[in-house]
């Protein structure tokens, strides 16, 4: 699923052997920066000392800050700083840097809803949902903003997706909003069916050409500013004709939480998961970090205020 905007399970990489095993770790910038600092037998008050001898002051609470993952370097001198360790620890430049996550969120969220400039920044441009959407795109709800995003797929034994279930909880940012426009796109339009839970189904536009399905969701009446909704529905995606990979999400604003919750069939299990973030559709993807299936062949990730970009996760199947 596309548009409206990690604590998981996880399975990290704790143990090093030299450069090569710590520049294919598989973690976040917390996680590779704690271990090879156990691993080189350091203190973080020398490397504190180590900085500053080459005119970086970065404090012991701030170091700490940045193993635990309480905080991460974003600012200029930050950076620089995380330079400066690389060398510290004996890595490949980039190693540490590489993985440092999107910009969180500071203070408080604003109001404001999205425009077409954050829209084509997330999207990409000239977008299968632009071109969708035509003239709308450039208010594409535009009137409100997600606080809370909650998503379970479903994945068949044929390894293809079956159905997305999504729960919004919305804030309108002026008075007067109606309705949330959804577009799911890569999927079988044609045949794909939504079912509300919470909200009454309005217009449905189904575009196979571009494989894209957009539907209104109504709320019943006009919402007062700041007014907050509840929205639930099921897409039933009908017969897919590929193995399904990845889900993904193209958030346009910073809700206070994120859920993406994808569930298998007990016989037909991936080899390993993965969650990701893309700073808009078409770059690579960063901040890969392996996600464990749960006793329920489940796995999950949550975001707490994440930032505008491409949010998701990946799976591998065996041959």
């Amino acid at each position: 699923m596309k548009e409206p905007d990690l604590v998981s399970h996880t399975a990290e990489v704790s143990t090093f052997a030299g450069q090569d095993a710590a520049a294919d770790a598989i973690g976040p910038f917390a996680v590779v920066f704690r271990n090879c600092v156990q691993q080189r037998g350091l203190s973080l008050d020398r490397i504190r000392g180590r900085l500053a001898d080459q005119g970086i002051n970065v404090s012991l609470a701030t170091l700490s800050y940045w193993q635990r993952g309480r905080s991460q370097p974003e600012r200029a001198d930050s950076l620089r700083a995380v330079d400066a360790l690389e060398a510290i620890l004996d890595l490949p430049s980039g190693s540490l840097r590489s993985r440092i996550g999107p910009s969180r969120s500071r203070g408080r969220i604003t109001s404001a809803a999205p425009g077409l400039d954050a829209s084509r920044q997330v999207f990409g441009e000239r977008s299968h949902v632009e071109r969708a959407l035509g003239t709308e795109f450039a208010q594409f709800n535009s009137d409100f903003v997600a606080l809370t995003i909650h998503e379970t797929v479903q994945i068949n034994s044929q390894r293809r997706c079956l159905a997305v279930t999504v729960k919004q909880v919305i804030r309108a940012t002026q008075a007067g909003a109606r309705h949330i426009t959804v577009v799911h796109d890569e999927i079988s339009a044609e045949s794909a069916t939504l079912i509300p839970h919470y909200g009454r189904l309005g217009t449905v536009r189904r575009l196979p050409e571009l494989r894209v399905f957009v539907a209104e969701i109504d709320f019943g009446r006009p919402l007062a500013r700041d007014e907050s909704a509840l929205i639930a529905y099921t897409l039933r995606y009908g017969p897919e004709p590929a193995e399904r990979t990845y889900y993904e999400r193209r958030v346009r604003t910073s809700p206070h939480e994120y859920l993406l919750h994808v569930c298998f069939q007990p016989d037909v299990l991936p080899i390993s998961c993965h969650r990701y973030f893309r700073e808009q559709i078409d770059t690579p993807a960063r901040y890969e970090r392996r996600v464990a299936l749960d006793v329920s062949h489940t796995s999950h990730m949550l975001l707490h205020k994440c930032s505008p970009c491409v949010h998701g996760m990946s799976w591998q199947w065996s041959r």
